[in-house]
């Protein structure tokens, strides 16, 4: 490598590296100093520098948003293979070590928090070494997050078909109806149309439970008096013990241990057809290699499946 353009490659930084990446994925400045924990005016003049570095201009405004250039473009397929590199590299140091260290990046839809923490519990005490990253979005941004390779592993019910991915199904999620303790159709048994003069609360839009649950009603043929669309799991639950109405959500977030009280002034109506069964999935990118935390994490919800 010529000496001038070995002196320029040292003038990069990692930080610029790593606004520039974050930039270049959400294009967005403000999105990026967000996800960095740093400021704005960093990002930008971090994106200055490294731009002044190559000679290039990185991006262009395109109205209220930013876009790449073409420079762009080239740096970020750079550094996406840069980091590939480097986690083929961690990989392999990890099987030498036998999982003694490494790192394992793990995101969740909203529902599977109730329950992820308990499978990794154990695969955490049997390899102290590992650092886990557990990132709890809903479904619409982990899909962002697999398209975007950000994790190594992801937890979700329905694995967006679009992607090319591999998945593994290893527990079932049960749906149901919930309702306040004192609902007048408790303790009954019903069809779904009764519930047809019922306030509906929903999940928000780019929810797991609710594209589930939005598909079953299409199907019944069922058109539920929506009141309100809340975004957690948690919400949903005092809503409905406040009496603003009924909801679905999985039976995971409902039967909380005895010491929530989270779940008080909850009942479970007896609806034909439910609970509505899916399957939870462990979901990732077939066109990435995976670290050596990630296949030993897999092969470890495989053995405590089989046993």
């Amino acid at each position: 490598m010529p000496a001038s353009t070995l002196a320029r490659f040292q003038r990069i930084t990692p930080q610029q590296l790593r606004a520039f990446e974050a930039s270049a994925r959400l294009l967005s400045v403000t999105q990026a100093a967000r996800e960095l924990f740093v400021s704005q005016p960093t990002v930008s003049v971090q994106l200055k520098e490294l731009a002044e570095t190559l000679g290039e201009s990185l991006f262009e405004q395109s109205g209220r948003q930013i876009r790449l250039t073409q420079a762009g473009e080239l740096l970020y397929q750079t550094v996406r293979e840069l980091a590939g590199c480097w986690q083929r590299l961690e990989s392999e140091l990890a099987a030498i070590h036998g999982l003694v260290r490494g790192k394992l990046k793990i995101a969740a839809v909203t529902t599977a928090e109730y329950f992820v923490p308990d499978l990794l519990g154990p695969f955490a005490r049997a390899y102290p070494g590992i650092e886990i990253e557990l990132s709890v979005e809903n479904r619409d941004r982990i899909v962002q997050r697999l398209s975007q390779g950000l994790d190594d592993l992801t937890v979700m019910m329905l694995p967006p078909a679009e992607l090319d991915l591999d998945s593994q199904a290893f527990q079932t999620n049960n749906l149901i109806v919930i309702a306040p303790a004192n609902h007048p159709l408790s303790n009954k048994k019903l069809r779904l149309n009764e519930l047809s003069s019922e306030r509906w609360l929903m999940r928000e839009a780019g929810s797991g439970t609710r594209k589930v649950t939005e598909q079953f009603f299409a199907e019944q043929q069922f058109q539920p008096n929506i009141m309100m669309s809340l975004g957690s799991n948690e919400a949903i639950k005092h809503a409905v013990a406040a009496g603003l109405g009924i909801a679905v959500l999985s039976d995971l977030a409902v039967n909380q241990p005895a010491w929530s009280n989270t779940t008080n002034g909850l009942t479970t109506l007896d609806v034909a057809d439910f609970p509505i069964v899916r399957q939870w999935y462990l979901v990732w990118r077939r066109d990435t290699p995976q670290s050596a935390t990630a296949r030993g994490f897999i092969a470890y919800l495989q053995q405590q499946a089989s046993g």
